[in-house]
Order: C-alpha cells, then sequence, then structure tokens
C-alpha cells in the first residue's frame, strides 16, 4: 500500500449558491467559481460545435443515455479509488460502497498501472482555492516518481489523444497554482490516469518543460471567464 503522509493541512470548502450561481465558499474571500465552471464557461466554439454535431450523429436521447451511464460507472470508479487512496478500503477485501462490474475493473485497471509509481499520498479528493480567484478538487495529491504531482483519474468510452485533453491539462495547472500559493509549494507535475470502458489504460503527463505552457493557458482562460462576467 501507499505510504499515506500529511504534510499540509487541507480545508473543507463547502458550495454555496449565490445570486443563483454555485460557488465554493472558502477561508480566503468571497465565494469563487469552479475550476470545471470556468472551462466549461470559456470553452472553445470548435469543441462546443464537435459535441454538438455527436449528439445530432447519435441522438439526443441516446447522447443522453451515453452521457449518464458513463458519469455514473466514473463516479463510482472514483469512489473506489478513493478509498484506496485515504487507506479506508484495501486490495483483496469485499468493496462494499456503490458500484458495478465495470466500475470495479476500471479501478483494477488503475491501481495496477499506477501503484508500482506512487510513492505518496498527501490526500485525496482535496479542496483547493487560489484566493479571491477560482477552487475546485482535484482526486489525489502526492508524490509520483520522485515529483510532488497533481493526480486526477479520468474515465473515457474509447481512447484518447493527447491533443484531445487540453482541459485536463488546463486543470491539472490550475490545482498546482492554487497548491503553490496557499502551501508555499513548486508542484510543476500533473499526471492524468485514465481507463477507457475496454479497461485499456492511459497514462498522460506533463512534466517541468510544459507546465509553464499550460499555467500560461489556464490563466488566460480564467481572465476571459471573468472577462465575460463583466459584460
Amino acid at each position: 500500500m501507499t505510504k499515506i503522509i500529511a504534510p499540509y493541512k487541507y480545508e473543507e470548502l463547502s458550495r454555496k449558491s449565490v445570486e443563483g450561481k454555485r460557488l465554493y465558499a472558502n477561508p480566503w474571500g468571497d465565494p469563487v467559481p469552479s475550476v470545471t465552471t470556468i472551462l466549461s464557461a470559456t470553452k472553445p466554439k470548435e469543441a462546443v460545435r464537435a459535441l454538438n454535431e455527436w449528439k445530432k450523429r447519435v441522438g439526443e436521447e441516446q447522447a443522453q443515455k451515453i452521457t449518464t451511464e458513463a458519469a455514473g460507472n466514473g463516479t463510482m470508479m472514483h469512489d473506489q479509488l478513493e478509498a484506496w487512496n485515504k487507506g479506508t478500503w484495501t486490495r483483496g477485501e469485499k468493496y462494499t460502497g456503490n458500484s458495478t462490474i465495470l466500475s470495479r475493473k476500471m479501478a483494477d485497471v488503475i491501481m495496477d498501472n499506477i501503484e508500482p509509481h506512487l510513492e505518496e499520498v498527501w490526500g485525496a479528493e482535496v479542496n483547493l482555492c487560489y484566493p479571491e480567484v477560482y477552487a475546485g478538487t482535484t482526486d489525489l495529491l502526492g508524490v509520483w516518481k520522485g515529483k510532488p504531482t497533481i493526480m486526477d483519474y479520468k474515465q473515457a468510452n474509447k481512447r484518447k489523444k493527447r491533443e484531445w485533453i487540453d482541459d485536463y491539462f488546463l486543470q491539472g495547472a490550475a490545482y498546482a497554482l492554487a497548491h503553490n500559493e496557499l502551501y508555499g509549494t513548486d508542484i510543476k507535475s500533473i499526471a492524468i490516469f485514465m481507463c477507457t470502458r475496454d479497461c485499456e489504460f492511459q497514462l498522460f503527463e506533463c512534466g517541468e518543460d510544459e507546465f509553464d505552457y499550460w499555467a500560461t493557458k489556464w490563466s488566460e482562460r480564467v481572465a476571459e471567464f471573468y472577462n465575460l462576467q463583466d459584460k
């Protein structure tokens, strides 16, 4: 089992509604939007167009069915991995949380692939806030391949190419910048652990050589989001 340590005391943040908007309440200032809210509001037009074309191609009803099923399996997979990371469930024991055969298989695939390189767990489902700007929750924080790393679990219906997952790296950069701001760290490593419905594992990593690129792109999306709010 990966060593669980707690070098930082992470704050539990709550969600609240302000003028119909769901925001993160936090100790560092006014409620702020989530990372996913910012990414959704500033999604490039070509990405929106591609999503709409897919819905037309498969039909609205089928698209909703696929999305709902994927989200359900993804949530259950995340829950099992969270229990493993927190040490509340150990491999070999019967998992008693909500799950499907598929979600358990997907969780197993991810655990098999990451356990040899996951050296320390600092926290799972960690709330992070960049004061007065944004907040969010990263799936996993700790030491991966010798470096402090922001880690996220993803499920997919089919294999993805690296150029399709810009938002995942933007998300990781957002969490790293927030952690660095709050705790004085210098995290510049992101790892995305993805499993498909066919139980294929994919690893996508961002190291120091490209972290600044994603951090800059994230800052641009944040600026775009707040510009939209002022209009």
